[in-house]
């Protein structure tokens, strides 16, 4: 856990102060007018849901917190312009890992607001905003945007409902204030031509009912209608079964999760309970051993990483439904 300065060290607040004062200038000290002039093409200015986000020239120092924010960065090819990544949830998609090994790591989870500083970035891209830019833990937007850095956070804070399109729409902005809208469209193609392979191999397929389990214990909690999941689950041949709550995650009792009937369940795989735990835990419940999915065993397994917005949504989809209905083609 990263803490906050403690009152008592004048000395190293003011160095902070001053690596922060030294930082928001970064650029403009002494700069000829030329240089200090709007990059062609630029200034470029995306919306953030309701904000509004404005960059006069292409980052060159970007920070990201969080995994699907690192591999949009990566899969864009921007990792020369990365100062630093942090909060990995599993490991780095493999076509990625060399370049993932060329950007320092902050921080196993949030770096501290000292940390960000001493890497010097123009630029904090959240995953998870409401956590990554955390006042409490000294990285509200304010303090690091009054550091000099623009900051950024998924589209999956507020979408209405998410799924492709918002991942699309997450890779062109970050396309476009990096300057690689090209890049952007060509990941975005790759995408499509994925989901599109998919949908032909499902046509036909009897949709199956299907309850997610982000985990379970006295409740189960689950993917609301919101969320990504029911996207992924849809184009997969399934259908949420709680794609009628008007949330991306809620708790559900597990007599709703029963009632519900699901022929299938998709179990998000991280954290400290592994898949396994949250399978058996199924298992073992007096109401969830008696549905169809669990009967039946038909399960299936799905990397948090791949459940969110960013780039794997299109091998996210093929990899539900080779396991929801394997063997099948349409």
């Amino acid at each position: 856990m990263h803490l906050r300065p403690p009152h008592g060290a004048p000395a190293r607040l003011i160095a902070l102060t001053a690596a922060a004062a030294a930082l928001a200038g970064c650029g403009t000290t002494g700069a000829s007018e030329e240089e200090a002039a709007p990059a062609e093409g630029y200034p470029v200015t995306v919306s953030e849901c309701d904000r509004e986000v404005t960059v006069d020239a292409p980052p060159e120092r970007a920070v990201t917190l969080n995994q699907h924010a690192t591999e949009v960065m990566l899969a864009l090819g921007l990792e020369d312009r990365m100062v630093g990544t942090a909060y990995l949830d599993d490991a780095v998609l493999p076509e990625y890992e060399q370049a993932y090994e060329e950007v320092p790591v902050l921080a196993d989870e949030y770096p501290s607001f000292e940390d960000l500083l001493a890497a010097e970035p123009d630029f904090a891209y959240a995953g998870y905003p409401g956590s990554a830019f955390d006042e409490a833990e000294g990285r509200g937007r304010d303090a690091l945007e009054d550091a000099g850095m623009t900051t950024y956070g998924s589209l999956e804070q507020c979408a209405d409902e998410v799924g492709v399109e918002t991942s699309h729409q997450e890779i062109r902005n970050i396309g476009e204030l990096f300057g690689v809208e090209d890049r952007a469209e060509e990941l975005i193609a790759g995408i499509d031509e994925r989901l599109a392979e998919t949908d032909s191999r499902m046509e036909g397929t009897e949709p199956v009912d299907v309850l997610v389990v982000d985990n379970v214990d006295t409740t189960v909690f689950t993917s609301g209608g919101k969320g990504i999941g029911t996207d992924i689950i849809e184009r997969a041949g399934g259908r949420n079964v709680f794609d009628d709550v008007d949330q991306v995650f809620s708790d559900v009792s597990i007599e709703q999760a029963a009632d519900r009937e699901p022929e299938a369940i998709v179990f998000y795989d991280y954290g400290s309970i592994t898949v396994e735990e949250k399978i058996q835990a199924v298992k073992d419940d007096p109401l969830l051993s008696g549905t169809e999915a669990v009967r039946e065993e038909r399960f299936a397994v799905l990397p948090l990483s791949s459940a969110v917005v960013g780039v794997r949504i299109g091998d996210a989809v093929a990899d539900v439904a080779d396991q929801l209905h394997p063997g099948e083609d349409g």
